[in-house]
């Protein structure tokens, strides 16, 4: 019972520490909101940067460049105008769609540019400069089922997908509840989804829809015909930004008065497609079909690989280093210190990795800026050492208590027993869990590509952009991680192989 009251002590200090903790960021993000006479212009002026958060998988609006590791399109064009208006650098930042808004709140970007729609709800969240551009909402669809889908109402039954966190997946929610709704962070995989007939239809901007079909096989693009009032694409900036707001909306009412968008930054960003044209075009794609060769895209997974290495690497070893710690503070006397690993290893092995990932990034963005890279190998290395100090412990277990007693009565210290006794014994016992927990987050740090680091996850779903191929950078990217993975497994398996002689 007594041992009961502990744990229930350990369980209920982590919670109360981590909801004051949440609190407090919270409370952080709300003093970030300035006065209308807010500064947020004069600070992008100052720093001589304007960033920009987007995600590169939305042609026209933003995509990568073919064959090149570069972020183009209409709205990188428009952020261009903006940035050059303000006398500034403009940056561009990668991430998932549905954390722009996270990190506009958190201060990681200064704008976020996406084919964003301007509804009231995201305008209780941030505030939207003027709308620059109309499309309507249309549904990509295999070509053979264009007599058969002229509607969102015809997709009665059938699997029907979209963007997490966009427009089009509120309305398919709200107005197609007939079709079974499917939602994914990535346009890329959405219509790989589609192509492998595990939706029958996927509902995008109309520009972007009509882009994606008319660079792929088999594809085509119609009018969903949902009842709404298209809001219109706009930019969004933190709560309170008027003065960044305002400067922008200046830009913006420049571009329309020159009808910039249809007569430069249109036709400038179809020159950057595949096929060179975001119109018809089906004779041109045999040859982006040939141009489209993954070994073009060498370059784009070799770094993801280096990426990936190093961050493993990083990871492993902060990790093991940690698991060390924690580990022997189990096995200690002081209750204090066994509370603490004790709640630590129970916490981190009770939350999914890619929760911690945000929080390291986008919460604790609020009281630090930690960069994408850092915040990736952080999560990473924090989450491996509660499993390492949990395989450790086991080890230290495993061997005999009379080796301790002998050891103590030969006169060594506790702590010298730990180290010439005990572990080197102990190391031989957790060698095979220890690899297969390395081998493990290797595998694991791929979610890492949520927040934009540049590992192989995110290098792969550049090259299914750019080249609307979605099976083949995924066999590449499956292949490259064996190739790690069965390296490590096999280093792994001749170390324990010394071991067992010596």
């Amino acid at each position: 019972m007594k041992k009961f009251r502990q744990w229930l002590t350990v369980i209920l200090a982590t919670v109360f520490f981590i909801s004051s903790l949440g609190t407090t960021l919270v409370q952080a993000a709300d003093n970030n909101v300035p006065p209308a006479n807010d500064q947020y212009l004069q600070k992008v002026k100052d720093k001589g940067t304007l960033v920009m958060g987007t995600s590169p998988d939305f042609p026209p609006y933003e995509f990568m460049a073919h064959g090149k590791s570069k972020i183009v399109g209409m709205d990188v064009a428009i952020a261009q105008k903006i940035a050059q208006d303000l006398g500034v650098k403009l940056v561009v930042k990668s991430m998932d769609f549905d954390s722009l808004l996270v990190a506009l709140q958190t201060g990681k970007i200064d704008m976020a540019m996406a084919g964003m729609s301007k509804t009231a709800k995201r305008a209780q969240s941030v505030d939207f400069s003027d709308v620059y551009f109309h499309g309507g909402m249309y549904m990509v669809i295999h070509e053979g089922d264009k007599g058969k889908y002229k509607t969102y109402k015809d997709l009665a039954g059938q699997g029907v997908g979209a963007q997490t966190g966009s427009i089009q997946y509120n309305l398919v929610k709200n107005q197609a509840k007939k079709s079974t709704l499917k939602g994914m962070d990535k346009i890329t995989d959405l219509i790989l989804a589609l192509q492998t007939h595990k939706v029958a239809a996927v509902v995008l901007d109309q520009a972007s829809a009509e882009a994606y079909a008319n660079n792929t096989n088999g594809l085509t693009a119609v009018d969903a015909k949902f009842k709404i009032k298209v809001p219109g694409t706009a930019i969004a900036f933190p709560k309170g930004a008027q003065s960044l707001v305002n400067a922008a909306n200046q830009s913006i009412t420049e571009i329309k008065a020159k009808n910039l968008i249809n007569k430069k930054y249109l036709p400038e960003a179809g020159k950057y497609m595949t096929t060179g044209s975001f119109k018809a075009n089906k004779n041109k794609k045999a040859a982006a079909k040939s141009s489209n060769s993954m070994w073009a895209y060498k370059d784009f997974f070799i770094a993801g690989l280096g990426y990936t290495i190093f961050i493993s690497a990083i990871s492993v070893f902060f990790g093991f280093l940690l698991g060390i710690i924690l580990a022997l503070m189990r096995l200690s006397h002081s209750k204090v210190a066994i509370g603490i690993a004790t709640a630590y290893i129970e916490f981190v092995r009770g939350t999914p990795l890619m929760v911690q990932l945000l929080f390291v990034y986008f919460g604790l963005g609020l009281v630090v800026n930690i960069p994408a890279l850092l915040s990736g190998i952080i999560a990473v290395s924090l989450n491996s050492a509660a499993y390492v100090a949990e395989v450790i412990r086991s080890g230290i277990n495993s061997i005999p208590v009379g080796q301790t007693e002998a050891s103590r009565s030969l006169g060594m210290s506790r702590s010298m027993t730990m180290k010439y006794i005990i572990l080197p014994q102990a190391m031989k016992n957790i060698w095979p869990a220890l690899g297969n927990e390395f081998v493990s987050l290797i595998k694991e740090s791929s979610i890492v590509s949520v927040i934009g680091v540049k590992d192989l996850i995110y290098q792969s779903k550049i090259v299914q952009a750019d080249t609307y191929r979605g099976v083949m950078p995924l066999v590449i990217t499956m292949i490259l991680y064996f190739i790690i993975t069965f390296g490590i497994s096999r280093l792994m398996k001749y170390f324990e192989g010394k071991m067992s002689h010596e």
